[in-house]
């Protein structure tokens, strides 16, 4: 995914995490990683919406101030469908906990899995700092 580079700030900080794209069919998939600056883009989910469902609200928290600064910018191909875009920023270095969940259970993340709640994530942390690393046995040392 790209953004305009008035964007990427927020996107970095974490004040934006929602994107409307107007394209011809979706370009990028839930589970999905792309990288943004030295960082990473992590789709968490990707629904089609209508024009109507783009409200000052969403433009906002899309990162512009009005629903028609946000269609210029999402209306940039020859496009009509709407898509909105949720994400995480994850920058360099940082550990995607969702993937690890979904690791930990043998499984693959799907797109129509329900990502993780902030709940599981605490309990996993939990149980990853409850963890004691095992002892290995003393050997008794012998006469030299």
């Amino acid at each position: 995914m790209v953004f305009t580079k008035r964007l990427r700030e927020g996107i970095r900080r974490g004040r934006i995490t929602c994107s409307v794209r107007i394209w011809t069919r979706p370009h990028v998939k839930a589970g999905g990683r792309y990288p943004m600056d030295e960082g990473q883009i992590v789709v968490d989910s990707i629904v089609p919406i209508g024009l109507a469902d783009i409200t000052h609200d969403l433009a906002r928290e899309s990162g512009f101030s009005g629903v028609q600064d946000l269609l210029e910018t999402a209306k940039h191909g020859r496009g009509d469908n709407v898509y909105l875009i949720r994400f995480r920023y994850l920058p360099p270095g940082a550990w995607d906990v969702q993937r690890t969940v979904a690791v930990d259970r043998k499984e693959r993340p799907t797109a129509s899995r329900p990502q993780p709640s902030s709940d599981s994530r605490a309990q996993l942390l939990r149980r990853i700092r409850s963890i004691k690393p095992k002892r290995l046995p003393i050997k008794a040392k012998g006469p030299r």
